[in-house]
């Protein structure tokens, strides 16, 4: 049986027809797939009823009571209003500043609280918009010779003979690693530690955020003096840390809560109140 080259043609046009066709089919099928498969990641926290905040202590950002082991600061509230919005219980995990961004790699909460916004951790996580500014400032006693008289720079305290303390893994700790050339940098496991140096005279200077350095100045204002470098050390903003396994829409969900809470002076409210339980913590 003989057939056209027209009869040929029509023939494979047919066919390609039919492949693109089935093609589309599929291709929509699997798009549809996709879009029932993945839903925002704050949709499973809901399922599940929980949302884990990754907790590393630093008044007044984030601060705990030893006894009671109940949670305060205004990060903290932050996360309870968040968890609200979700309509979750909020649930605080015990880490160090060491372990805050590791911890959630690992998936063992959703968001780590009060983290400085810099490019390496940005490596590792992604970050919300900024709650708060902070910047490094610097406690020490006045009664200390080592220490010149109205120090303004870095470089009036970089001196050999100078122990500067700094929680370890801290944004500052960090700043300070790649800054200091001559003076010694004792690094401490916890904000408490590394105050007590200071007041027990094993180290003469403490680095710390100037929102917390402030709280010890009004405590200690009898010996406590304060500076702020010129120019400023690790000027940045304070956000919460999520994986970059999220989506920017995930994302976008904890910025448009922050930003509502920023515009409506409820971030401010939030940081007097925990200022003032600060102070009086330190009082006891």
């Amino acid at each position: 049986m003989t057939i056209s080259f027209r009869k040929i043609a029509l023939m494979c046009r047919k066919m390609a027809f039919v492949g693109v066709l089935a093609s589309t089919q599929i291709a929509g099928m699997v798009m549809q797939g996709e879009a029932q498969s993945t839903g925002s990641y704050w949709q499973e926290v809901q399922k599940r009823g929980v949302l884990k905040c990754g907790a590393a202590i630093a008044s007044p950002y984030v601060m705990r009571d030893p006894q009671s082991g109940h949670y305060s600061g205004f990060f903290v509230e932050l996360c309870r209003q968040f968890a609200d919005v979700l309509q979750v219980k909020a649930e605080f995990v015990d880490t160090t500043w060491d372990n805050l961004v590791a911890g959630l790699q690992a998936s063992k909460w959703d968001m780590a609280m009060a983290l400085n916004r810099t490019p390496l951790r940005a490596m590792a996580a992604q970050f919300t918009v900024p709650a708060v500014q902070y910047q490094v400032s610097f406690v020490y006693n006045k009664a200390n010779t080592k220490i010149p008289e109205h120090p303004v720079k870095i470089e009036d305290i970089d001196k050999p003979g100078i122990t500067v303390a700094v929680m370890s893994g801290t944004a500052w700790d960090k700043a300070l690693t790649a800054t200091l050339k001559n003076a010694t940098l004792m690094r401490l496991t916890g904000g408490d530690e590394a105050r007590l140096s200071v007041m027990s005279r094993r180290a003469d200077i403490l680095a710390d955020a100037s929102d917390s350095n402030k709280l010890f100045k009004q405590a200690n204002a009898s010996w406590a003096v304060e500076f702020i470098p010129e120019p400023a050390l690790a000027k940045q903003g304070i956000s919460f840390a999520l994986s970059r396994e999220l989506s920017p829409a995930d994302v976008a969900v904890v910025d448009i809560f922050l930003e509502g809470k920023v515009a409506d002076g409820e971030v401010d409210r939030l940081v007097e109140e925990a200022t003032a339980q600060s102070l009086e913590n330190v009082g006891k």
